[in-house]
């Protein structure tokens, strides 16, 4: 079972994502907050597999709460009732695992909390005109370099958030090994900062 820990200031948004995944033989909502805060507060004592974020709430909003990184912090979803860009650049920036609509299908919705807490992300559906232009003016070429398997792994872990320091205590290698293997990440990218090379790996595929 996927432990869901809902965190909206809608009332009636959380009782209508709440009765839908209930309708889900492997999904529960197991707690309710009505922003970042009263989350924070939860999570020493709530077993959450997963976090269902919405992105603005008044006292402290879905990626104000991501920033401050508590010890203990599933996995998050950010939720949105619009497709906006600047919500998918600061959540990816904060940590976010994955970015949906509020308007999606059920389908949709349970797929993407199963695909999260399987351990990947979930930007593609959201990646509109707008933010495919923002690594475009970068330069990026029209097929990049083929990314080893180990390149591959990096790039998931950066498409987390997670720094040089994080991803050599996550693989292995010495943080310098990681900085030599995510310049070649840029260069196969033809980008010139991280969240561009997430940006491209998810328009190509490879995440």
């Amino acid at each position: 079972m996927i432990r869901v820990l809902l965190v909206d200031d809608q009332t009636l948004v959380r009782s209508g994502i709440r009765g839908l995944l209930d309708m889900t033989p492997d999904i529960r909502v197991v707690a309710e907050a009505g922003d970042g805060n009263e989350a924070e507060a939860m999570l020493a004592s709530v077993d959450a597999d997963i976090m269902l974020l919405d992105v603005r709430m008044p006292q402290c909003s879905g990626i104000e709460l991501l920033r401050r990184r508590p010890a203990r912090l599933p996995p998050a979803i950010l939720l949105t009732t619009f497709d906006d860009d600047e919500a998918l650049f600061d959540g990816m920036r904060a940590g976010a695992r994955g970015f949906l609509l509020k308007d999606i299908s059920l389908e949709r919705l349970a797929e993407g909390i199963r695909s999260v807490a399987a351990g990947r992300t979930l930007f593609r559906p959201v990646l509109t005109e707008r933010t495919r232009a923002c690594y475009e003016r970068g330069g990026a070429p029209a097929a990049a370099s083929v990314l080893t398997e180990r390149e591959t792994e990096i790039l998931a872990l950066m498409a987390t958030g997670s720094n040089n320091a994080e991803i050599a205590a996550a693989l292995g290698p010495s943080e310098g090994t990681i900085k030599n293997h995510v310049s070649s990440i840029l260069a196969k990218l033809g980008v010139r900062d991280r969240l561009r090379a997430v940006l491209r790996a998810l328009e190509l595929g490879y995440i």
